[in-house]
């Protein structure tokens, strides 16, 4: 039997009150680095004009972010085909996008600071999205491309995790069972007043809306 295909680039989010029950732990590791990038804007602003701001705590970010990124892109390629054996970004961008042609559109907005990422879209022409890259040019040839321990690389890392989460933990999403809720990402369409209040007691709803169900 083929696997079935289904293309998620429009999400749709609002908030319910929610029994709690326990987060996946992967899902707190998000969040922490969400919190870091929320305590780091106190002292570098959250915008386009300092994208190529580079420092060390981005660059722990950068890393943290992307070491997750692969056990977790792991993880789904394995949900999705139980015999995958995929180890490397371009095995997982080959399993992924298998399943979800358009992966690479699926938009990140941090509504607080006015911005909207694209963190996949590489997915659609090349192997590599450009924060992988620079993750793995900074942690193999720190020497020469520290700089790229930037904030654009940061944000795209973090938010290709979260992404990535919201797939991996679709039960839960759908559920509203992902709390608590992030405070500056939210996946999928513009974003409404009341999915950005950041109440952490009621979590967030994902709607999955598939490309074939959207006429």
């Amino acid at each position: 039997m083929r696997p079935a295909r289904a293309s998620y680039n429009k999400f749709s989010a609002r908030l319910m009150m929610i029994p709690k029950k326990n987060t996946p732990i992967h899902w707190h590791y998000f969040i922490a680095l969400e919190n870091d990038i929320s305590q780091f804007s106190r002292f570098l602003e959250i915008a386009e004009s300092n994208f190529s701001s580079y420092s060390i705590e981005l660059g722990r970010i950068l890393f943290a972010a992307a070491s997750e990124v692969d056990v977790i892109a792991k993880k789904y390629c394995q949900k999705l085909e139980n015999s995958c054996a995929a180890d490397n970004i371009g095995n997982y961008k080959t399993i992924i996008t298998k399943h979800h042609p358009d992966f690479n559109a699926i938009k990140v907005h941090l509504p607080r600071f006015g911005l909207t990422l694209t963190p996949w879209n590489k997915w659609r022409t090349d192997t590599q999205p450009l924060w992988w890259r620079a993750y793995t040019r900074v942690k193999y040839e720190r020497h020469e491309h520290f700089a790229e321990a930037n904030l654009k690389n940061a944000l795209n890392a973090v938010a290709a995790l979260y992404v990535l989460q919201i797939f991996l933990y679709r039960r839960e999403a759908e559920a509203g069972e992902l709390t608590p809720n992030p405070q500056l990402f939210l996946i999928g369409e513009t974003p409404t007043l009341d999915a950005t209040t950041g109440n952490h007691e009621k979590g967030l709803i994902y709607n999955f809306v598939s490309a074939g169900d959207e006429g």
